[in-house]
């Protein structure tokens, strides 16, 4: 699957946000804990999301539940 289509495909799974308080990064801006979000795609050490800011972002698994 072309990333160009994850925004319009349907969801994998969904997961729950944890926590959001990154060493290097700053993801508090586009996830919040405790909310659902739709897995588009997955690797083994990411999971690509639709995030708060409407597009699809891949972030660490730790992250995640």
């Amino acid at each position: 699957m072309s990333f160009k289509d994850w925004t319009t495909t349907p969801a994998i799974r969904t997961v729950v946000c944890k926590h959001a308080d990154a060493a290097k990064y700053v993801v508090n801006n586009v996830l919040t804990p405790g909310k659902e979000y739709e897995v588009k795609n997955e690797t083994e050490e990411f999971i690509f999301v639709l995030d708060n800011s409407g597009k699809v972002g891949g972030y660490y698994k730790t992250y995640f539940e």
